[in-house]
């Protein structure tokens, strides 16, 4: 939507910034708003977790947004299966196809990240050590432009993962997560949709895989840094 100025056109974008911090959200929108003011105007709707983001995104009387700012850990929302922003990203994906979406996220393992992106695909995908006013400005620049964004740590970690000559599917990349995260093995079909059968095999071929029939998860996992198949 445009509104005309007395020299020129003046672009509106509706932009919808989730995190269950205060502060971030005012750095954000500092940002934005900084953002060339003189061209662009900015309409700024806010929320703190998954379940008010759900109420603003399926709200039939808002208008449909044209980025929005999501941060991967929030306050779930269990009554609706929302667990994170990823799962918000999915949301707006289906009620708002057109809306570009920014992840931000504090997790740094390769294949959170990798999944991610397989799964969201997102216009920009920023680690929030990588983060600074400036660094916040150039991502968004970027997205505005109709470009991808992916922060200093998220192209570090893609590009040593190409190094490797291993190639797993999501199902291994998620056990191997698990795994990583301690979570017991009979735990994991909370997470991830295959049987219990499914994944005691694939923790045997992965550790084939990885030559490590005879250890333990802990060397699984030790093994799987060490081939780039989990940062």
């Amino acid at each position: 939507m445009t509104i005309e100025s007395s020299t020129k056109m003046i672009i509106e974008n509706n932009i919808l910034i989730v995190d269950d911090h205060p502060f971030i959200i005012e750095g954000y929108k500092n940002a934005i708003k900084r953002y060339n003011p003189s061209d662009y105007e900015f309409s700024i709707t806010q929320a703190k977790d998954c379940e008010s983001a759900y109420n603003i995104i399926t709200n039939p009387n808002i208008a449909a947004f044209d980025i929005a700012f999501l941060d991967i850990s929030m306050p779930a929302y269990e009554e609706k299966n929302l667990f994170s922003g990823e799962d918000l990203a999915k949301l707006i994906m289906e009620y708002m196809p057109k809306c570009k979406i920014i992840l931000l996220t504090m997790y740094t393992e390769l294949l959170k990240i990798k999944t991610i992106i397989k799964t969201i695909n997102p216009n920009g995908l920023v680690i929030k050590n990588d983060l600074t006013f400036d660094e916040l400005l150039f991502a968004f620049d970027k997205v505005m432009k109709n470009e991808k964004y992916y922060s200093e740590s998220v192209q570090k970690m893609l590009n040593q993962s190409q190094h490797g000559t291993i190639e797993i599917d999501q199902f291994d990349e998620q056990i191997l997560f698990h795994i990583s995260k301690g979570t017991k093995t009979n735990e994991m079909i909370q997470y991830i949709p295959i049987s219990l059968s499914a994944i005691e095999r694939r923790k045997i071929n992965l550790k084939e895989l990885l030559k490590v029939e005879d250890g333990s998860d802990v060397d699984l996992v030790r093994e799987a840094k060490k081939k780039g198949l989990l940062f």
